[in-house]
Order: structure tokens, then sequence, then C-alpha cells
């Protein structure tokens, strides 16, 4: 059983170390300013062109949460373990009676809290922006895509604490988190894969290939909140509609939670192996 009592301050610390990093103030700063004069720019088409804002900046949003959010979940997630080995202060930490599943669920939890604060604030300032610009489209689909990138948010950060447990530096953490970022952003885009393989692979296949990137599930959840249907994404959309119908979307949201418990447990495994005291 966990002490709850460690998790909770092993949270606090988790905050205030993440509070006190330059790269999260720096992603953050950089996520909030996009958001925003996304948003601004948004009111500026509505006005001109007499259309809702929400849907429409929500879709411009999924391709900014896409490039932005996962780096910075990862990056941070890395760090998290990797820099308190790095300056010896786990094993200090480890010396007192904290088990390791409470020091790993206290430091996921006060990563994840802050960077939900972050897209909150983000996601939050840029919808007041639309408010105030007399925007009324679909506050349903800008919601849904918030919570979404939530879920992403949560399940990259899980993947960088994994990263952290196998790595001694700080140096090597952020290099395996960028590089892990470089592959979901890049290796598993559905239009690279549409290119190379959707004249030889079966549809079945090219969707399964698909839905094992946490980024283009997370892509595909959002589009389908924007506009309730997968054209726009081509052949794989359109069988992921015909197929699953209106179950779809339970089962995106399944497979990004798969990729927080999944890399949570690997961790907490690998974790209590090579950081026993």
């Amino acid at each position: 059983m966990f002490d709850w009592e460690n998790v909770s301050l092993i949270v606090q610390k988790e905050m205030r170390d993440a509070l006190q990093n330059r790269w999260f103030l720096i992603f953050a700063l950089m996520f909030t300013t996009l958001t925003v004069g996304f948003a601004w720019l948004g009111v500026v088409g509505a006005r001109g062109q007499g259309l809702a804002g929400f849907g429409r900046t929500a879709a411009t949003l999924i391709n900014l949460v896409l490039l932005i959010v996962p780096l910075m979940a990862l990056t941070l997630g890395a760090m998290s373990l990797a820099s308190e080995r790095e300056q010896g202060s786990l094993a200090y930490l480890m010396a007192y009676p904290i088990g390791h599943g409470e020091l790993l669920l206290g430091k996921f939890i006060g990563l994840a809290a802050v960077l939900c604060a972050t897209l909150a604030t983000g996601f939050g300032i840029g919808a007041l922006v639309l408010a105030w610009g007399g925007s009324n489209g679909n506050v349903r689909a800008y919601a849904m895509m918030v919570l979404v990138a939530m879920l992403l948010t949560i399940g990259m950060a899980a993947v960088g604490i994994l990263i952290s447990v196998f790595s001694r530096r700080v140096a090597t953490a952020v290099g395996a988190s960028i590089f892990t970022w470089l592959l979901f952003v890049f290796i598993g885009d559905l239009g690279v894969l549409g290119t190379a393989f959707v004249r030889t692979l079966p549809l079945r296949s090219l969707f399964m290939l698909t839905i094992l990137n946490p980024l283009q599930v997370f892509k595909l959840s959002a589009i389908m909140a924007v506009q309730s249907n997968l054209d726009v994404l081509g052949p794989a959309g359109l069988y992921a509609m015909r197929t699953y119908g209106t179950h779809l979307s339970f089962l995106l949201v399944a497979i990004l939670t798969a990729w927080t418990l999944i890399p949570l447990t690997l961790s907490y495994t690998a974790f209590k192996q090579r950081d026993t005291i």
C-alpha cells in the first residue's frame, strides 16, 4: 500500500522543481503565447469572414499540440529522475522510508499536474480571447480537443519518466527524449505512412500502424471532436470510421490511457531493480 503522505510530499517537491526549471518556463511561455496568438487570428478571421472561431481555432491548434506538447512532456519527464540521480539527491531520497512506487507516482503526478495546468492556462486564455471576439462556434469541440491534449500530455510524461529511469545523466535523458519525439512526429506521421504504404498495405494494417503512435491517436481524436468524421485523413480515416463507428472515440481514449499505464508500469519495474538502496 502507498503512504499517500509521502506521495503528496513528492508531488509538491516535483511541482516546485518544475516551476523553477527554465526549460519548463520556456515551453510554457511559448505554448501560451502561440495558443493566444492563434486564438487572436481566429477572432480576426471570424470577424472578416463571418465564421465561428472555436472550431476553426481548435483545428489550428491540433498541429501546435502535436509539435510542442509531446516535446515538453517528454523532455521534462526524462529530466525528472535523471537530474536527481546525477546530482546525487536520488540516493538521498531513497534513504528515507519512501517506497519506489511512492517516489515514482509522486513525481509523475506532480509533473502531470504542472503540464496540465500549463495547457489549461494556454487554452483557457485562448478561449477567453475567442469569447471576447464574439466567437460562438463549437465550444464543445474546443473543450474535447483540450481534454484529449491533456491525455496525450500525461502519456508523454509517463514515457519521459520511463526514459529517465534508464538514464544516468541529464544530457542522455534529454537526447533520448528528443529522439523519441522525432520518432513520433516524423516517422509515424500519417502523411508519410499514407505516401509510403497505402498502395502496398491493406487499410487495416495501415490503421493499426497509425494507432501505435500516440500523436496520431491524439490527431484522430481531435479531428473527430472538431468535425465528427475522418475524411480529411484519407483511406485510413475512412476505414476507421467504417469499421469502428461510434466506438472509435472510446478506442482512441483507451489507447491514450494505455500510453500512460504501460510506461508507468515498466518504469516502476525497472526503477525498483536499478535504484535499490
